[in-house]
């Protein structure tokens, strides 16, 4: 493979060859009809200049190290320059928000500047993220943040890492322009530093794609944006028809219960699973107000908007994302035109979702083999022993393959490994330390069972369970750094995320628990949609 420059690549734009495009050329805010997308420019900003790249991303894409850093690249992925291969566009589709019907929304501030295809065939499509306003921006500048822009950089990089399904990352450039948001809608707006973002996907196409030619009986487009999405992003099913429709949603369902138990087997809360948020392809897309579950609380989300309904809340991501593809389904039945195959897809998620949680949680726990409802009783009684005191999720997973698996270990030696998880040590007495070490004492019965030696197994939990994952105090401190102009811990944390799962020298700084001055702190505990 060599590595080239951006014009070199091969361009295939083949969204906007193959599917209807908008008529009306000005870009202002309208109803968008009869048309999968809208051709619109970013917005040409003052003094671009690069804040960080993700240089994996890059190496996927076949751009050059020396290229990444050149003016031109710059230029382009601050929506300066557009080379004469790209076909820009903003795509439209509609949504439910908070599980009601929010009509057009669109790509209201992310621009799409063309898709590329490697030498080894695989596809990406490049879009911008705060470039200015499209015909979908509504009563929106169509501009973000460097506050909202490093978190969705970074998290978009350490989920990939994760081993989660993701959207990438490719660049993030400040724009050298003040934005003005207010950024917890309390009537105190303020200006922030601008920051254009490259996020990097086989496509952005989400459930609301779909959902929104069908909410307009538009039947005719939703049959062409169907058998394309199927020609384009599922080739292997064959050739589209009723029968194909049918096995693609059903995929559909499997991505995206496949990405749901890495959210969960991780402790990340998506907290706006709207379904315009949600990817066709069982991707991760659209990092808003996320968060990482720090202390172990089913009910918690990280979204200031959903404070008192708690819909996104992390134990409830499952659920969510069934009702979503409800959504999906009835969205696609002028095309299947039944309803009985849809909802015996739809009846199979639930236990679908069950027996891929349970491998997934037997994988944490470090068992050979997911065995009998022994086995599922113990991972069904964890949650209330995590909630029995303050207990970090990521740390006690971690430390949880240092337990050994003598059955006669007293009570000291079962906890002692556990200790740097709990927020407030002291209160492991009494009750509470013996309802933990009661399910501690049946787990290592259980690791006795399997017979395999202590390294074995650590290096197997290990693998599932990270050490590091991004706080968002961490996230906090990297945006506050690059606020004065020092994008050192951006790139730190870029690099650590990297390998969340290895023993890395000198960073155990950003493993530990969440400090008590993050637990309120804006920023570091919920945030606002506001970018």
């Amino acid at each position: 493979m060599i590595l080239k420059k951006l014009a070199e690549l091969h361009f295939d734009n083949r969204f906007t060859q193959d599917l209807p495009a908008d008529l009306e050329t000005d870009n202002i805010r309208r109803q968008v009809l009869g048309a999968c997308f809208s051709r619109v420019l970013p917005r040409k900003v003052s003094a671009p200049s690069l804040v960080s790249y993700a240089e994996d991303v890059a190496a996927e894409l076949e751009l050059s190290k020396e290229y990444c850093e050149s003016q031109q690249f710059v230029d382009v992925f601050s929506g300066n320059k557009v080379i004469a291969e790209m076909d820009p566009y903003a795509m439209c589709y509609g949504g439910h928000q908070f599980g009601n019907w929010a009509g057009q929304l669109g790509d209201g501030r992310a621009i799409n500047l063309a898709e590329v295809v490697s030498s080894s065939g695989k596809r990406s499509v490049l879009q911008l993220k705060g470039a200015g306003p499209t015909p979908y921006s509504r009563t929106a500048d169509g501009l973000a943040v460097l506050r909202s822009s490093v978190r969705e950089f970074l998290c978009s990089e350490a989920m990939y890492h994760l081993g989660v399904p993701t959207t990438r990352a490719l660049s993030l450039v400040l724009t050298g322009e003040d934005v003005v948001r207010d950024m917890f809608y309390d009537g105190r707006p303020k200006s922030e530093l601008g920051a254009v973002v490259c996020r990097v996907s086989p496509s952005f196409t989400r459930f609301g794609s779909f959902q929104i030619f069908a909410s307009r009986g538009e039947t005719e487009l939703l049959h062409t944006f169907v058998d394309y999405t199927i020609c384009t992003d599922f080739s292997h099913l064959g050739a589209p028809s009723k029968a194909i429709y049918l096995q693609w949603f059903e995929e559909v369902c499997e991505r995206t219960i496949t990405m749901i138990v890495h959210w969960q087997r991780v402790g990340f809360v998506h907290g706006v699973m709207n379904t315009d948020n949600m990817s066709i392809l069982g991707l991760t897309i659209d990092y808003g107000p996320y968060g990482w579950l720090e202390d172990y609380d089913p009910d918690w989300t990280p979204n200031t908007t959903d404070a008192s309904a708690r819909r996104y809340r992390f134990g409830n991501q499952p659920s969510v994302a069934l009702w979503n593809l409800v959504q999906l389904a009835q969205a696609l039945m002028p095309l299947i035109e039944d309803a009985k195959a849809l909802e015996q897809i739809l009846a199979n998620y639930s236990q679908d979702y069950e027996d891929s949680y349970h491998s997934m949680m037997a994988e944490k726990l470090g068992f050979e083999c997911l065995e009998g409802e022994s086995d599922i009783d113990l991972i069904k009684d964890l949650p209330a022993v995590l909630q029995v005191t303050e207990t970090d999720m990521t740390i006690f997973f971690r430390k949880l393959a240092d337990i050994d698996d003598d059955v006669n270990q007293s009570d000291e030696n079962l906890l002692s490994p556990l200790m740097d998880a709990y927020y407030l040590p002291e209160e492991l007495t009494g009750d509470n330390k013996e309802k933990i070490v009661n399910w501690l004492s049946r787990y290592v019965k259980r690791l006795a069972k399997d017979g395999i030696n202590k390294q074995q197994r650590q290096e197997k939990m290990n693998a599932v369970n990270p050490k590091y994952v991004l706080r968002n105090y961490l996230a906090q401190q990297a945006i506050e750094l690059a606020e004065q102009g020092d994008y050192s811990r951006v790139n730190e944390l870029l690099e650590l995320f990297r390998h969340p799962y290895d023993e890395q020298v000198d960073k155990d700084k950003f493993a530990g628990k969440r400090p008590e001055w993050a637990r309120n702190k804006p920023g570091c505990s919920m945030l606002s949609c506001s970018s």
